[in-house]
């Protein structure tokens, strides 16, 4: 499976990613081996959506980045 999901963040930001292996990169994060998070610990998952094709949650992350998955997602996932 293939992962998109979205963090909050200690400063109350919302980051979001892909990953293989969700559970592991939700430890890495919080461990603080991710340069874009590691400043923001503790990091807590809010979202995610698992996908059987790798490409679909790459689109859905590249979505969520994007100022109209911005509105979707402040609208529909949190």
């Amino acid at each position: 499976m293939y992962y998109s999901y979205l963090l909050k963040l200690s400063n109350n930001t919302l980051y979001s990613g892909f990953s293989e292996k969700l559970a592991q990169r939700i430890n890495e994060h919080n461990a603080g081996n991710v340069t874009a998070t590691h400043k923001y610990l503790p990091v807590q998952l809010v979202f995610y959506a698992a996908f059987i094709n790798k490409k679909k949650a790459l689109d859905f992350e590249k979505y969520l980045k994007s100022s109209s998955g911005f509105a979707f997602r402040n609208k529909r996932l949190v």
